[in-house]
């Protein structure tokens, strides 16, 4: 980890890339970055472990983490990808003494920005709409948490699959005359620990995929989702 201001994270107000606080002037935006602080990672730093005190909010400026816990037999259950205008950590902000229940790894190089409990508290009191909005975030996550499990409790892996891809589908799909591409977050070694499956499954079931005419591959992060329909179907 190395400090960094937003300076160096391309002339950017971090916190303007967060809809919490869209409804917030620039003279009000300004005022939280001038609280934040400034950190880089490097692809594989981890930057929260489970078990330790909870008292920052992290905002994602550029790059992408994994929140992720260990499963019993120690294998890696990713619950969460979260990129550029995402936020976590949020749950100390409701809490004294709240301690992260997952672990936080950076899965590329990565800038990121926090706010304290202390001044988050003060921002809440004099804008009590964001408060609205963080609430309307936390059940949104707390949705795909549920509709996660539900789908890992199957034991048909192109279910899950097609779940994962649908999730990044409407977060990071853009409209083309081709297709809804998507850019993948994370590699095939991390969809496996997302669905729970293995690496060579994800690789035949993306392949059975793209046989059926559902998706085309673009390389190893990027594809084209053909037949929307046919990949919800396996989900509904």
């Amino acid at each position: 980890m190395s400090q960094c201001n937003c300076t160096s994270c391309n002339n950017t107000l971090c916190a303007k890339k967060v809809p919490i606080f869209s409804s917030l002037s620039d003279e009000q935006i300004k005022k939280i970055v001038d609280m934040t602080g400034h950190n880089s990672y490097e692809k594989g730093d981890i930057l929260c472990r489970e078990g330790t005190k909870s008292d920052t909010l992290f905002i994602i400026n550029e790059g992408g983490v994994k929140i992720s816990k260990f499963t019993k037999d120690g294998k890696e259950q990713i619950v969460h990808i979260l990129t550029s205008g995402d936020f976590f950590g949020e749950l100390s902000l409701f809490n004294d003494n709240e301690t992260y229940n997952f672990n936080v790894y950076a899965i590329s190089a990565l800038k990121i920005c926090t706010l304290t409990k202390q001044n988050m508290d003060g921002i809440l009191i004099n804008n009590p709409e964001i408060s609205l909005k963080l609430l309307q975030v936390i059940t949104k996550r707390l949705n795909q948490t549920e509709n996660l499990a539900q789908n890992l409790a199957t034991n048909d892996a192109e279910i899950r699959i097609a779940y994962m891809i649908l999730v990044f589908a409407e977060k990071y799909g853009v409209s083309t005359a081709h297709g809804l591409q998507v850019e993948l977050p994370i590699n095939r070694e991390e969809m496996a620990s997302y669905v729970g499956v293995t690496r060579e499954t994800i690789s035949r079931k993306l392949s059975k995929f793209e046989d059926l005419g559902i998706l085309v591959h673009k390389g190893n992060k990027l594809l084209v989702i053909k037949q929307l329909d046919m990949l919800k179907s396996y989900v509904e």
